[in-house]
């Protein structure tokens, strides 16, 4: 289910993880925890739509899939605060669209 270079996915309300040991990676848990506020307070699935749409414009863009994955705002909020273990406690609503400008990771 896990696509292949990828370690973890959400789908609301479910985080899969490719292996069982992952269960006990802290910073891979909370990136996929603010990957399930974040499509919660998007109410599912217009996050779905959005995350596809910048991921295609992102792609256009880049001519480079992983790097337009690792540039789509919700990622990027993800990647930036995963290891900010209180991050959820203390986020903005909507703080992916911080994130929304171009710049490269």
């Amino acid at each position: 289910m896990i696509p292949k270079g990828y370690t973890g996915l959400t789908l609301f309300p479910f985080i899969f993880l490719k292996h069982r040991k992952l269960l006990k990676d802290v910073i891979l848990l909370n990136h996929e925890r603010i990957h399930l506020k974040q499509q919660l307070e998007m109410l599912v699935l217009p996050f779905y739509m959005f995350y596809v749409s910048e991921f295609l414009i992102r792609l256009g863009y880049y001519q480079n899939w992983k790097k337009a994955y690792r540039n789509i705002s919700f990622e990027r909020e993800a990647y930036t605060n995963q290891s900010n273990l209180e991050y959820l406690k203390v986020r903005p609503f909507w703080a992916f669209l911080k994130y929304l400008r171009n710049h490269d990771i």
